[in-house]
């Protein structure tokens, strides 16, 4: 008993002992915690302090608070300024560096553009040259044989070069006037010399072409109506193939109305020829209303924003008062469903019926106001000195000129280099 008693006594004692040391234990634990409760306070409430302060400092528009943070409006507003600046600079210099780039391709587009174009006129002057050498072989051979003949200018020298010049399809009016202009230059420049009169000749005749009137045939503002007229057989279908390419060539919109309902085969013929310029064309059937057609093309124009409509007709000259009312109808169409369209008459003529071209010409303007020429066929005769009398007898300028059979062979009329084409010596 007093083992157990004993023992017991002495456990009970260990008990308390060991329960004194937990005690002290968990009140080191709770005053531990205390103190870092403590300090978190204590760091909260420094963390309080410092954002009350940071918070009093924004909100605070006083220029004390201002002045000690050493930032002020007026170097916000500067900075911002300078910053917009730098913006509105870098805008410019992109925007700049854009236009460049879109102007420096514009540029060596415009540059192929006007080399390509610059090659197609240096091909089409040769061929003119070339074109022309019946013609200048047929001047000069007749100019040259008569000076040759004479070792002074008188009477029958200029009576023998006036012939010369009508056999060169001058015609006679034409022969006349520029004999008397000669004679003229003569008196006036003391020439004495027959081989000097070559010169003075190619002067006086350069100076009756390029007195011609040189208006754009395309209206720069707005569209532009062309009706092609002439008899059959001169080119008509051609010519407005080889028109229409020209002007597409000139990244003009371009459309072409079968007007011409009369001769067989008209319309498939210029359904081969705008093909091959690659524009449209608007048709009916054979046997239609002409008139019809072209209201229809101009409908058509109107909606596709066309900037040229070319338009066939009938070249029945032998009956000139059913052409003459088809003409009339078609212009009181285009003037009534197209008033914004410049409207253009050319006539086509063929360089080898010569002084014949003339009475053409004469014939057709009593049934139409024509404004300009389409001479072709220049490369296949020696009566290419009729371009010079037409314009002189007529006053009707030649707008364009044709020296072959490809569709590029037809280009605007230059007095100058058709003058220096009609005189060079090969």
């Amino acid at each position: 008993m007093s083992f157990l008693k004993k023992f017991f006594g002495k456990n009970k004692e260990e008990q308390i002992n060991a329960s004194s040391v937990q005690e002290e234990k968990l009140e080191q634990e709770l005053l531990v915690e205390d103190e870092v409760l403590e300090e978190k306070e204590k760091a909260e409430e420094v963390q309080e302090e410092i954002l009350k302060e940071t918070t009093e400092k924004l909100t605070m528009g006083s220029a004390d608070v201002l002045v000690n943070d050493e930032v002020s409006v007026d170097k916000i507003e500067v900075l911002e300024e300078i910053l917009e600046a730098d913006l509105e600079t870098n805008d410019e210099a992109l925007a700049k560096t854009d236009e460049e780039e879109v102007e420096n391709a514009t540029k060596l587009s415009e540059e192929k553009q006007a080399q390509s174009e610059e090659t197609e006129k240096k091909g089409f002057i040769k061929r003119l040259f070339s074109g022309l050498t019946k013609t200048r072989d047929s001047i000069l051979k007749g100019v040259d044989d008569v000076l040759s003949n004479f070792r002074h200018i008188d009477e029958d020298l200029y009576e023998e070069l006036e012939e010369a010049l009508i056999m060169a399809d001058f015609g006679v009016e034409t022969t006349l006037h520029i004999m008397e202009s000669l004679k003229e230059k003569v008196k006036q420049e003391k020439i004495t010399e027959p081989s000097a009169l070559k010169v003075a000749l190619q002067e006086i005749i350069t100076k009756l072409l390029t007195d011609q009137p040189r208006e754009e045939i395309l209206n720069p503002n707005g569209p532009t109506v062309i009706l092609v007229i002439g008899v059959n057989g001169v080119g008509k279908t051609t010519s407005i193939g080889k028109m229409s390419h020209l002007f597409k060539s000139q990244h003009k919109k371009v459309l072409v109305a079968a007007a011409d309902t009369f001769r067989a085969a008209a319309i498939e013929q210029l359904q081969v020829w705008v093909n091959r310029a690659g524009v449209d064309l608007i048709k009916h059937e054979e046997g239609t209303d002409a008139a019809a057609v072209v209201f229809d093309a101009i409908a058509a124009a109107k909606s596709r924003k066309s900037d040229v409509l070319i338009c066939d007709t009938a070249g029945r000259l032998q009956n000139k008062t059913n052409l003459m009312k088809e003409l009339e109808k078609i212009s009181r169409i285009i003037a009534r469903e197209y008033p914004e369209a410049k409207k253009e008459i050319l006539i086509v003529l063929d360089a080898t019926t010569g002084q014949n071209a003339i009475q053409q010409v004469k014939l057709f303007k009593e049934v139409a106001d024509i404004n300009g020429i389409i001479l072709t066929k220049l490369d296949g005769t020696a009566k290419g000195g009729a371009i010079v009398g037409i314009y002189e007898s007529l006053k009707v300028p030649v707008k364009y000129i044709g020296v072959g059979e490809q569709i590029n062979d037809l280009q605007p009329f230059d007095a100058e280099t058709f003058a220096t084409a009609l005189f060079k010596e090969s």
